[in-house]
């Protein structure tokens, strides 16, 4: 399983939103570049960067990410405001590894299709769910779609993977939701890559376990609960024993 730490990027700042409240934010940073350079150095091979005030519409932080992707040393996924083939074609030119689409996945299907078929391999939908329902613009609004049928819309998208986030326990160390992520996989043909809650080492084995491909860390790492070398060390595999 990969791990992948994840920087949310708000106003030039590393933050945090507690279970996506953008009134409950924490600042961990002021460089986020720096963040970036010291996972790769700890021997991270791709990292996950949100660009919060893009997917709010409130202003981006798009001169940062591109000093991220060209100045971190490591492969950027890049996510946030990601709405359209241009907006993909951009991040893809300045070296972005892979883009995250969110909103536009959920809402409009036949767009992500179309984006992926011209970048296959390139692109990840993401599934944020709040109360067992897909979280748009930002996580501000919830559609009344299911999970399992919003990932059987992208069953034949030539997708690199889906990354399912759990909105509720998004910010909380409080464990990740492991029947949201074996329902997940169970539904999708697609790599899962998960996010939301996880807090230790047992956590992250839990995650390899129930499947994942990848977990995303973010406040874990942020606020030392786990060490990055350590979680990369593991060399957990999926449905290992």
């Amino acid at each position: 399983m990969l791990v992948i730490p994840a920087l949310d990027l708000r106003g030039g700042r590393v933050v945090r939103l507690l279970k996506g409240d953008f009134s409950r934010e924490t600042t961990y940073s002021s460089d986020p570049v720096r963040r970036a350079s010291e996972y790769a150095e700890a021997g991270a091979r791709r990292l996950h960067v949100v660009d919060l005030d893009a997917a709010r519409r409130s202003g981006d932080n798009r001169e940062l990410v591109e000093g991220i992707v060209a100045r971190a040393g490591l492969e950027v996924q890049v996510a946030g405001g990601v709405r359209s083939h241009e907006d993909v074609e951009r991040w893809l030119d300045a070296g972005a590894a892979a883009v995250v689409m969110g909103t536009v996945a959920v809402r409009d299907p036949p767009t992500l299709t179309a984006i992926a078929r011209a970048r296959p391999g390139r692109l990840l939908a993401a599934l944020d769910v709040r109360e067992g329902r897909p979280a748009v613009s930002g996580w501000q609004a919830v559609e009344e779609v299911t999970v399992a049928g919003t990932l059987a819309l992208w069953a034949r998208t030539p997708l690199a993977g889906v990354i399912v986030t759990s909105v509720d326990r998004d910010g909380t160390l409080s464990g990740p939701d492991l029947e949201l992520l074996r329902e997940a996989i169970a539904a999708s043909p697609h790599p899962v890559v998960y996010s939301g809650g996880i807090a230790s080492l047992h956590d992250l084995r839990a995650v390899a376990e129930a499947g994942a491909s990848g977990a995303l860390l973010g406040k874990s790492l942020l606020e030392g609960r786990i060490d990055l070398g350590e979680a990369l060390s593991l060399q957990i595999s999926p449905n290992a024993s």
